[in-house]
């Protein structure tokens, strides 16, 4: 890193959130912001570059998962679907470094960045893998079967909560939980996705919602349980979920 940044408003953000990070962490995530800014320019990772608004609405929103869970339990396993430049998923491991993480996308080129970042900052115990999920969560895939592997999946992906739920739920192991990050509360999709999140085995527990600190910016956490594991037809075939939600 050649720029000296300024980090108050953000250790004051973590303090809010109640994180201790070490100067080191505080570090690799600097160096992954300049390095998804220099990437940007080649392919679009993402529309926020400024740098306190990455800090905010990209690493502090990631790192709001504290507000439902403590994820930084000894070596729990973590699964991101959809997670696009690594948000949530790869600010989560570098923030709490026992978490042993799956990034999970469907683009090869966002999984040459992450790799890249991994190895720049030299992360253990995280992978990305590049596939849909309904290929590596699917009992009949050819692909390595990560089916009921994890204690938490979590996804800031835009779809309806019906359609991630059969994305997500089947990764997670009956007792483990999903967690949907949304930017709004979740009222009557909550009731349309309720069937749905039944029939994969998940179990509404409650809606976490708050503003990003010292902003208005409104984030709602939707926490669902995997009571029950997830019948063996879901997830349905590629692109089914999103086309036809299940009701």
């Amino acid at each position: 890193m050649n720029e000296v940044y300024n980090t108050s408003q953000f250790e004051k953000d973590l303090h809010e959130l109640q994180i201790d990070l070490e100067p080191v962490q505080i570090d690799q995530l600097l160096v992954y912001y300049e390095m998804l800014v220099e990437w940007n320019q080649k392919m679009n990772l993402t529309a926020i570059t400024e740098y306190d608004e990455v800090l905010k609405k990209h690493f502090i929103d990631s790192l709001s998962l504290v507000k439902a869970v403590q994820p930084g339990g000894s070596n729990l396993k973590l699964i991101d679907v959809g997670t696009g430049a690594g948000f949530p998923g790869l600010v989560l491991k570098i923030a709490f470094p026992n978490l042993q993480v799956t990034l999970l996308d469907s683009l090869n080129k966002r999984i040459l960045f992450l790799n890249e970042v991994i190895q720049k900052l030299g992360l253990q115990g995280v992978e990305a893998i590049h596939g849909r999920a309904e290929d590596f969560a699917s009992e009949h895939s050819g692909q390595k079967n990560l089916r009921e592997q994890f204690d938490l999946c979590v996804s800031r992906a835009v779809a309806n909560l019906s359609t991630l739920s059969e994305y997500c739920l089947p990764f997670v192991k009956v007792g483990g939980q999903f967690i949907s990050y949304k930017s709004e509360k979740l009222t009557e999709e909550t009731e349309t996705a309720g069937k749905a999140i039944s029939v994969l085995g998940g179990q509404v527990n409650r809606q976490v919602d708050f503003y990003l600190p010292d902003s208005d910016i409104y984030r709602n956490l939707f926490v669902i349980d995997k009571v029950k594991e997830t019948p063996k037809k879901y997830p349905r075939k590629a692109g089914l979920p999103g086309k036809e939600p299940i009701k």
